[in-house]
């Protein structure tokens, strides 16, 4: 596995651990449940978008050294 999918991944059970208690913490506390769908999207949006990121830069930097000097 490439580093950048291990650090991704690292980041991303971080960022959705928070996010679920962001949303778990919201939902407890106030009477506004709406408002625990923005972390909740975010929690969601983020790693994906960052993947997707990631991913085309990995192939971008491939095809550049495939080409040679």
């Amino acid at each position: 596995m490439a580093l950048w999918k291990k650090l991704w991944l690292l980041f991303s059970v971080i960022w959705v651990v928070v996010a679920a208690l962001n949303v778990g913490t919201i939902l407890l506390t106030s009477e506004e449940t709406e408002r625990a769908l923005l972390p909740l999207a975010l929690g969601v949006l983020v790693p994906a978008a960052l993947y997707l990121l990631l991913h085309l830069w990995a192939v971008l930097s491939s095809r550049r050294g495939d080409r040679g000097p």
